[in-house]
């Protein structure tokens, strides 16, 4: 048994799901897979049941968690009474973060070379959690956040880039109308896994005096821009973070024409915390990766 291999455990056991655990820590889905699986032999012990359509903790599992979560503590603790004192920054967020996030870190380290910064992928909850805690300085989010000892720092307002098939009748334009779209069915997940989505997207039409009309969810297993293009009169929404990393072939992107579908980027710290001249560098230099350039 290794710290390794307990980290991949808790991660799988956070997100239920290997090919997102392996996401999360930058490695094949086999590779977390295999590492688990040696686990559970020298354990000998079954700590996840899996089957074609979920995955969940064992009995085994649900008892190792918490010794996990001690062990790695410890192991933390350990290396930061072996190194010497250091100024440290801890930035947590979801992977559609990451490469913004990693820009202003590189930016940051220029020009404090002797200060660490760290980015730690979370679930929003484990977000929340760690700056409450102390675990973490900021926290990336989308929206806003309501949470006793919790304050949001502006961090500036992101896109959604209306996405579709390049087979729609709207396809090709550089901007789109929503009464123009109200016309056409929005492809999205469930509300519950996408609150924030639906909830700008029924505002922005409540606004025109217009109601959106919602197609099938889009199911888990579902990437939005394949659908879009087996359902060529439909339209859906992505981050215009993550618009670069979609495949082009066969699709249009667009921004809505009035800047209505726009969501806020906020960086959630505890409240009253002092910062660090370090610390403020590092929130101008996140402002200035979240907002990145669109070309069509």
């Amino acid at each position: 048994m290794d710290f390794r291999q307990l980290k991949y455990f808790l991660v799988v056991s956070e997100e239920l799901s290997f090919s997102r655990a392996a996401e999360r820590c930058f490695i094949s889905q086999s590779a977390i897979s295999h590492q688990v699986a040696r686990l559970e032999k020298e354990l000998g012990a079954t700590l996840f049941e899996r089957s074609t359509r979920a995955v969940r903790l064992a009995p085994a599992g649900s008892r190792l968690v918490p010794i996990a979560q001690q062990v790695l503590s410890l192991e933390t603790m350990a290396y930061s009474v072996a190194r010497d004192p250091r100024a440290r920054i801890r930035i947590t967020g979801n992977m559609s973060f990451a490469a913004q996030t990693l820009d202003a870190i590189a930016h940051v380290r220029e020009l404090h070379p002797d200060l660490d910064v760290e980015f730690v992928i979370k679930s929003f909850a484990h977000r929340m959690d760690a700056v409450a805690s102390g675990d973490a300085d900021i926290a990336l989010i989308r929206g806003g956040v309501d949470r006793p000892g919790l304050e949001p720092l502006d961090l500036g307002v992101e896109d959604l880039l209306v996405v579709m098939s390049s087979r729609h009748p709207l396809a090709g334009q550089q901007s789109v109308d929503l009464n123009d779209l109200a016309a056409y069915p929005l492809l999205l997940p469930p509300r519950q896994s996408q609150v924030l989505i639906h909830k700008v997207v029924e505002d922005a039409f409540r606004e025109i005096d217009r109601r959106v009309q919602l197609g099938p969810a889009i199911p888990s297993d579902h990437t939005a821009t394949l659908d879009v293009i087996t359902n060529p009169r439909a339209w859906t929404l992505l981050y215009s973070i993550t618009a670069g990393e979609s495949p082009r072939a066969g699709i249009s992107f667009m921004r809505e024409s009035h800047g209505r579908l726009r969501i806020p980027v906020s960086g959630v710290t505890r409240s009253g915390a002092t910062h660090s001249a370090e610390f403020a560098d590092l929130i101008q230099a996140l402002k200035d990766a979240m907002n990145p350039s669109f070309t069509e």
